[in-house]
């Protein structure tokens, strides 16, 4: 399926291959399609570059190397697709890298990129909830899950399933500018940009882990997170010596135990933002941190947001009109 404006020849043409990999996002697919036919649309209205867009079939990239893309995307997976056995579709990614492509991808389309080898020695992010499959994948690449967008120059890689708005605007502004993405994300009615992933990142507690002692204390913490909490009194009620509950503790969650209670209780702050019309410093206390300035500094901290920011783009609750 190849997407082609009206172009005139004293017009600047970007071509763009969108990979519909096996098991790849269509939604994500078309979606990006369309924001580029949106952003050409807007582009005409005072003549200018234009973006031609392509969507790429596994069938097509099997074939020898017609056409180099001035960008190659890899969209998002709904169907756990990584991308390590096919060959094929590395050998022509690292074509049109090793051509001078922009090589783009979204959430689980970095995995692709991966075993193509184009990301050793790369800063890249993919969704927060594949950053420690992909990093088990890929130990040698540097992965930076806090942040919805890396641009590496030539490999520019998004977070999560719809981080693919925020990889189709950076790539309209990038050839087509800034008026276009404002043109263009009215026309969508979206935000086009200030979003980070650790907004929306969430924190699960692991609880398979098969240690019934610390499995207990992770019980007993979710009920008592607004007590004066040490490692003493995680050790003391784990009934092992600090330096054996220390071990255990991070064997068993991934997590230090002081990491693991601070996670704990910024996740619960979260949820009481919104649920609740509470006061900020109210949730401070309720959550253990007594210094309610403390707590806001250290939530901003984790989350990219104020404790005020955080519960107007997500709070729940709303007051009725008086």
């Amino acid at each position: 399926m190849c997407y082609i404006c009206q172009i005139t020849q004293s017009e600047r043409v970007f071509t763009i291959a969108i990979v519909a990999y096996p098991g790849v996002q269509m939604s994500a697919v078309l979606g990006l399609e369309d924001l580029f036919m949106i952003a050409n649309r807007n582009v005409r209205q005072h003549g200018g570059r234009q973006l031609v867009v392509q969507q790429l079939s596994k069938q097509a990239m099997s074939q020898p190397v017609l056409a180099t893309f001035d960008a190659v995307i890899l969209p998002p997976s709904l169907e756990n697709s990584r991308g390590k056995n096919h060959p094929s579709i590395h050998a022509w990614l690292r074509a049109q890298h090793g051509a001078g492509a922009l090589m783009c991808s979204v959430c689980a389309g970095a995995f692709w990129l991966g075993h193509a080898g184009l990301l050793q020695g790369r800063a890249i992010t993919t969704h927060w909830d594949l950053e420690e499959e992909f990093c088990t994948a890929f130990p040698a690449i540097q992965v930076n899950a806090e942040h919805l967008l890396i641009d590496d120059n030539d490999i520019v890689t998004a977070g999560g399933l719809m981080a693919w708005v925020d990889l189709g605007f950076f790539i309209v502004n990038r050839w087509l500018g800034p008026r276009v993405v404002s043109q263009t994300a009215r026309h969508l009615l979206v935000d086009p940009g200030g979003r980070e992933q650790r907004n929306y990142r969430s924190f699960t507690p692991p609880l398979t882990h098969g240690e019934p002692v610390i499995l207990a204390l992770q019980h007993w913490l979710e009920a008592h997170v607004d007590n004066d909490i040490t490692v003493e009194t995680m050790a003391a009620r784990t009934h092992l010596s600090r330096r054996t509950f220390l071990r255990r503790f991070k064997a068993a969650t991934g997590f230090t135990p002081n990491a693991y209670l601070q996670n704990l209780r910024i996740e619960k702050a979260r949820g009481l933002l919104e649920r609740t019309q509470l006061p900020v410093s109210e949730i401070s206390w309720s959550v253990g941190y007594q210094d309610p300035s403390a707590f806001s500094r250290l939530f901003r901290t984790t989350t990219g947001l104020t404790a005020g920011e955080y519960r107007n783009r997500f709070g729940g609750f709303r007051r009725n009109p008086s």
